[in-house]
């Protein structure tokens, strides 16, 4: 009796939590004037788990182009450790072009990710990211990023909610603590080829939301895959197209990331 009662709270747990996280994202993605979006066009969305031992070459690119402006594209290349069962670091080099300009080196960026909890001991998983980025443009600063990352399943259906904090240090003009948030739903239909939809967004100051026209809100389809290729080697990848819904923007952007893991 005692077991069949924690298994009812248990579920009952988390059945509110996937509900309270499905009003979070409604909330973030419906109903806003949606404009301009800030968040890099290679962005992708974090997830909280780490493989102790794995070893990953990650590329990632985008491309984004709003409605009477010119394309900015974006790629970064990556070496990344699992280091310990619970920390996971990794190091980038990022490239951007703008318009018609050529290619050119934008940032170094040190990434490193915790695992809080558990894989599968709570109804979510919990994790940290930060991230330090260091512009090549100077005058921009050391960009600092940090947040939660929240994962739950449901059946063959795993949600993903992440927000994000960042701010320019030492940089030219004076800047505030900016915050966004990113989430993602997929179904898990094989290992090889899974569906869903992923967004991203940026609010303004964390503390002051910016006004509607100001904020930037981005999503669409997603497809996402992993082929194996042997003992602890294979090849991960999503790919997504992102749309605002605001009548003056128009913007897409179409994002990528492969990683080989071994």
């Amino acid at each position: 009796m005692g077991e069949s009662q924690d298994k009812f709270l248990s579920n009952e747990n988390s059945m509110k939590i996937i509900s309270h996280l499905g009003v979070t994202l409604t909330t973030l993605c419906v109903g806003l004037q949606m404009v301009e979006a800030r968040a890099e066009p290679a962005d992708y969305v974090h997830q909280p788990n780490i493989e102790f031992g794995e070893k990953e070459v990650d590329f990632k690119m985008g491309s984004f182009k709003q409605k009477n402006e010119d394309r900015v594209s974006a790629a970064s290349l990556g070496f990344g450790y699992g280091a310990t069962q619970h920390w996971f670091s990794e190091l980038y080099v990022k490239y951007k072009r703008e318009g018609n300009g050529g290619t050119k080196f934008d940032a170094i960026e040190w990434e490193n990710k915790f695992q809080l909890t558990e894989t599968g001991q709570y109804p979510v998983d919990i994790g940290l990211i930060t991230e330090v980025e260091r512009p090549q443009d100077r005058n921009e600063g050391l960009e600092v990023k940090f947040g939660p990352l929240f994962q739950t399943e449901l059946g063959k259906t795993q949600l993903n909610a992440n927000f994000l904090f960042k701010r320019n240090y030492h940089a030219a003009e004076a800047n505030a603590m900016q915050m966004g948030y990113q989430w993602q739903a997929k179904y898990r239909w094989t290992p090889g080829l899974e569906f869903g939809v992923q967004g991203f967004g940026e609010m303004g100051q964390w503390n002051h939301w910016a006004a509607r026209a100001d904020q930037s809100h981005r999503f669409g389809p997603a497809l996402f895959g992993k082929v194996e290729m042997g003992t602890r080697q294979a090849i991960k990848y999503n790919v997504a197209y992102l749309m605002d819904l605001s009548s003056t923007t128009r913007s897409n952007t179409l994002r990528a990331q492969v990683e080989y893991e071994f």
